[in-house]
């Protein structure tokens, strides 16, 4: 199957549509809002989309919500590094697991150190280096099984391969 950009951009605004319309989802902890769905599309993006799409979505994503009230200024580094990482892993290894672990290291690790200065320096947050890697991973660990559960059963019915995703 052929993706056109038109493809592309149709994909993206329904996941960036499922995102915004799931927000009121979130869980909040400490200064973060813990979202799982943002990070089942990121994965589902980076497959489907690739990583720039991907952190494009993120981004767009986080923006919507943050106008809404439904997200903080710490949803933009979590699901960005998420999506850039795990975009990247499926783009050079086509392995869904590895892209579920880039995910979850992405975004926990990556923007759990990204969500310091932004914590520290726009919200006023006293906070360490590593506050929000424990949030941030239970957040994208939830959104993560769920997408590892997608794509697999996606995979078993050959439908991956007929859209040339394996």
């Amino acid at each position: 199957m052929k993706k056109t950009i038109a493809w592309k951009m149709a994909v993206a605004g329904v996941l960036i549509a499922v995102c915004v319309v799931c927000s009121p989802l979130s869980i909040p902890v400490g200064a973060s809002r813990c979202f799982p769905v943002q990070h089942l599309v990121n994965i589902l993006a980076a497959v489907l989309l690739g990583p720039f799409y991907g952190v494009g979505m993120a981004f767009v994503t986080s923006l919507i919500r943050v106008l809404m009230g439904t997200g903080t200024l710490l949803a933009f580094p979590g699901s960005m590094c998420g999506a850039l990482l795990c975009g990247l892993v499926y783009k050079y290894s086509k392995n869904i697991p590895l892209t579920c672990i880039g995910e979850l290291f992405g975004t926990s690790v990556l923007g759990g150190i990204c969500a310091y200065p932004i914590a520290a320096l726009l919200m006023g947050k006293e906070a360490v280096l590593w506050t929000y890697i424990l949030p941030f991973f239970v957040s994208s660990a939830g959104g993560t099984v769920i997408a590892a559960v997608i794509l697999f059963a996606l995979k078993k019915t050959k439908v991956l391969n007929k859209m040339g995703q394996i």
